[in-house]
Parts: structure tokens; sequence; C-alpha cells
């Protein structure tokens, strides 16, 4: 069994939200309410700012990945979102997923990654700082949230 990625589109948004409704926790962490809305997801993940993309094992969606080559703030890639439908979470395919999409950066030239994990999110803090993701600064957000913000070098 191998990973590999699809496009989300139109079409395909409702698998999307299957996979996002899935985490609940995330969800209330993110914006307050378990369950998000097709409308929502269609901002997010259909635009042209961003990359989205499925992951998939073989032929099963089992995770969204949300990407920006070039932050237009920073001038460097930022994840925007990693996340694995709770059904397959903690078989290391978040991890997995994650060096696909690292070798792809190196591949461009790309000498980092940043990330912003909302403060609350201690499972998620983990996870990226167990792959070398080092934290650099705090910022506000939406709603009087608080983001921790990490970087990782690669090449």
């Amino acid at each position: 069994m191998s990973i590999h990625f699809e496009e989300i589109r139109k079409e395909t948004l409702y698998i999307a939200l299957e996979i996002v409704n899935s985490n609940p926790e995330y969800n209330v962490l993110e914006n307050d309410l378990a369950a998000r809305e097709l409308a929502d997801l269609e901002k997010e993940f259909l635009n042209p700012k961003t990359i989205s993309v499925f992951i998939k094992l073989d032929d099963t969606y089992i995770g969204v990945v949300d990407y920006v080559l070039e932050n237009p703030n920073d001038h460097f890639p930022w994840l925007g979102l990693l996340m694995i439908h709770a059904d397959y979470q903690g078989y290391g395919f978040g991890a997995e997923a994650y060096a696909h999409i690292e070798n792809e950066m190196d591949k461009r030239g790309l000498d980092r990654v940043r990330i912003g994990v909302i403060k609350e999110n201690a499972k998620a803090r983990h996870f990226w700082e167990l792959l070398g993701f080092k934290y650099y600064n705090t910022v506000g957000w939406e709603n009087g949230r608080v983001i921790f913000c990490y970087e990782k070098l690669i090449g």
C-alpha cells in the first residue's frame, strides 16, 4: 500500500467534508462548531491561492492537505492543513504524507516550510514537533485564537 495525492475538485468536495467532519475536536478548536459545511470547504479548498489535495491510500481517501508554495505575507511556503480521517489516524499516514510534500518542496528548491497550530491543539503541536518543526512565534488569529508558528528547514 502506498499513499498518493489527488486534487480536490468541486465534485469530490463532499469527500473532503466527510474527512474534515470525522475530526470534530479540531473543528471546535478552529471555528467553535463540531461540523463544517460544504460552503466552508469550498472557500478553503477550491480557491486559486492554495493547493488542495486528497491523501489517498491506494483507492481510499484518507486525508486532505492544503498548502501554499509562497505566502504573500512572508514569501515562505506554508502548510495550512494536513488532516487524516479519524479512522486512519495513528498509522503514520500523516507523517508519510508530510514527507511527500516536503520532498516536493525540496525539489522546487524551497529551503523551509512553515505551519501555524492553534495553541490548544496539543496533539497537533506534538505531531509537528516530532517531525522536526521548531516554534518561532505566537500570533493572534480570528475570534481571539492564539496560533503558535513553527518552521522546519528542508533540503
